[in-house]
């Protein structure tokens, strides 16, 4: 399924909510082996979410640029500005 630039945005928040969350739960219970589990298949899900919007529409952060040649970080609206969404 080919997701829209919202939905890969709105995917990666919701895995960053639930890795900040599981976190702060890890913090806590740190031989929790079912939360140890949770955080690492929500971190690779995030990673391939973000490795996906990063080809398709560019960098969400700035340390994300990979033209050697060229600021391609400010190209177009930034990722949080309405246009862009």
């Amino acid at each position: 399924m080919m997701r829209t630039q919202k939905q890969l945005a709105t995917l990666i928040q919701r895995y960053e909510f639930a890795l900040y969350d599981l976190q702060l739960y890890l913090d806590t219970h740190t031989q929790s082996r079912e939360a140890i589990a949770l955080f690492d298949k929500y971190r690779s899900q995030r990673e391939q979410a973000v490795a996906e919007y990063t080809r398709r529409f560019g960098p969400l952060q700035a340390t994300q640029n990979q033209n050697p040649d060229r600021w391609d970080w400010v190209k177009g609206p930034y990722p949080w500005e309405k246009e862009a969404n």
